[in-house]
């Protein structure tokens, strides 16, 4: 075993928390139980912040598959560490076809990212074309955060409404999406509601997420209950 990987895994193992991992396995059932530590996420994120500044961490980064959950999560909070956009997306690149669960895909958010839009969106169309589920899912999820406000075009909406897939945690991401774009930009993307063109149970759970926003409107909520297929 690398002797970074040797130092992580023991630092792993004394944040451990049985009784978190039990209760971790449970919202994370695609993930082998006996690669679950059970470390809290602000307990990974302190390491993260302690661990960046080493000069052998690029060591750990480039040692794919790692063993374990924390692990990925680990390795996720270290990219966001990172501070130059193009290392940001090469790390990237060689992470995403590695993970394998959606609390991993989403706890990355790279700060950086805010400053290279425009470079930020064709990486983002090619992730959604990937056939990869996580790397699909990554690639909605930084379109959530970073294009629903400012950076906002109608065309943004047109690239998650025609993403095809079976696989429930990208229509989730989908579903997650749309809710937030009605919540952020409702008259833009009430029309994809309105035409049906999500496949019927993303369609409905868009509606359901929607609903539960505390920015829709009473009256937003009473008509997208009417659009319910």
């Amino acid at each position: 075993m690398h002797e970074i990987q040797a130092k992580i895994q023991a630092k792993l193992f004394e944040l451990q928390d049985l009784g978190y991992k039990d209760f971790n396995c449970k919202l994370i059932p695609t993930v082998d139980p006996d690669t679950v530590i059970g470390v809290r996420t602000p307990a990974l994120r302190k390491l993260a912040k302690e661990l960046s500044g080493e000069p052998e961490i690029g060591e750990f980064l480039k040692l794919l598959p790692h063993d374990y959950y924390e692990e990925n999560n680990l390795h996720g909070f270290l990219i966001e560490k990172v501070k130059d956009y193009d290392t940001v997306i090469s790390l990237l690149e060689e992470f995403l076809p590695y993970v394998d669960n959606w609390a991993t895909c989403d706890l990355m958010s790279p700060k950086v990212f805010k400053k290279h839009l425009p470079e930020l969106y064709g990486e983002i169309q090619r992730w959604l074309k990937s056939g990869q589920t996580y790397t699909v899912r990554f690639g909605i999820e930084m379109l959530m955060s970073f294009y629903l406000g400012d950076a906002f075009r109608t065309e943004i909406l047109e690239l998650v409404a025609v993403v095809q897939t079976e696989e429930y945690y990208v229509k989730m991401m989908v579903a997650w999406f749309f809710a937030t774009a009605l919540a952020k930009q409702y008259d833009a993307a009430l029309p994809i509601i309105q035409n049906r063109r999500l496949e019927k149970w993303t369609h409905n759970k868009t509606i359901q997420k929607a609903i539960e926003s505390y920015r829709i409107s009473d009256e937003q909520k009473a008509y997208l209950r009417s659009l319910k297929i």
